[in-house]
């Protein structure tokens, strides 16, 4: 069996520095906002879970269709015999192009979670003989040293998780990306499409309320961090559609006056009745976008797959 190598770029207090950065300046800024990623803790996680299972929320399934229909096409296009993913989790939905990529000698998947990558990597090399997994516990939005692996490497970006960048994010995301590559590697890019605004805004907002949860876990997540005394139901969940930038954004939106304090930051926040905190941007995609987005970093798409309904897509670009 082969062994499952670990390596940690990531400083075990950056996760708590990011925080009070982030919860400082979102804070304090007009609007206030507070970066979405700090929704996962392990309860936020498990809402998450049960989003992607929701009728309303289509973008998981989505993206599971093409990949099962289409892993084939993916494999042989891009040739790769290392596949490294971006914020790799689970990594339960590229199971699908891993047992497609026949070539495939390295896996590296990427994440801030240990626990998340060593459970996953032990998996996969039960499974797959021979598979070398090089799990890094790092910030892929940050500069990342990847292994000497053999190529040609394919970069695997899943979810549309690339939505929740703003455009200026976006284009430093996917140059970093670029400077990653040799000449052949390939970028396999995941993004939610444009679509009809009801079905959208449903897929943020749904019926059960569990995207409520997920939204207030932020909160939660705060509270128990920093010391703030949040007090979860006194903000309503909200999402709507921007027709203009072509994205969701979720926010909470404050029931009343009201100041909260923050210990951990000798902070206090004041929010008027009314106010909104934006918690999250997902931006939707249309094709010409994605390309033009992929050709200003030096990436040519090649390929392009959707859902039978064409409400998601994965493109496969190429560094010439």
């Amino acid at each position: 069996m082969s062994p499952l190598h670990v390596t940690r770029t990531l400083p075990e207090d950056a996760t708590d520095a990011a925080l009070r950065a982030d919860v400082r300046d979102g804070l304090t800024a007009d609007p206030k906002t507070l970066p979405p990623k700090w929704f996962y803790d392990a309860r936020g996680s498990d809402l998450f879970e049960r989003i992607t299972e929701l009728p309303e929320y289509y973008p998981t399934r989505a993206e599971r269709e093409i990949l099962v229909a289409r892993a084939g096409e993916i494999a042989a296009a891009s040739g790769a015999r290392t596949l490294v993913e971006l914020g790799s989790g689970s990594s339960e939905k590229t199971r699908h192009l891993i047992d497609a990529l026949t070539s495939l000698a390295a896996y590296v998947p990427v994440d801030v979670s240990e626990s998340a990558l060593t459970q996953a990597g032990r998996a996969l090399i039960a499974e797959r003989a021979g598979l070398e997994v090089h799990a890094l516990i790092a910030d892929f939005t940050a500069p990342l040293a990847l292994p000497g692996t053999p190529g040609p490497r394919l970069v695997a970006f899943l979810g549309g998780t690339i939505g929740n960048l703003l455009p200026a994010e976006r284009a430093e995301f996917l140059a970093l990306v670029r400077s990653q590559l040799a000449p052949g590697d390939g970028l396999l890019l995941g993004t939610d499409l444009v679509k009809d605004e009801r079905v959208l805004v449903r897929a943020y907002d749904d019926a059960a309320g569990v995207t409520a949860a997920f939204n207030k876990n932020v909160l939660a997540v705060v509270n128990r961090e920093l010391g703030a005394d949040f007090e979860p139901d006194a903000f309503d969940h909200v999402a709507l559609w921007d027709p203009d930038r072509e994205w969701i954004e979720m926010r909470l939106r404050s029931r009343t006056a009201q100041t909260v304090k923050v210990p951990a930051l000798d902070l206090a926040v004041d929010f008027a009745a009314g106010e909104e905190l934006r918690t999250e941007v997902s931006a939707k995609f249309r094709r010409d976008g994605v390309t033009a987005e992929l050709a200003a970093a030096g990436l040519e798409l090649t390929h392009w797959w959707t859902d039978a309904e064409d409400r998601f897509a994965l493109s496969l670009s190429v560094l010439r």
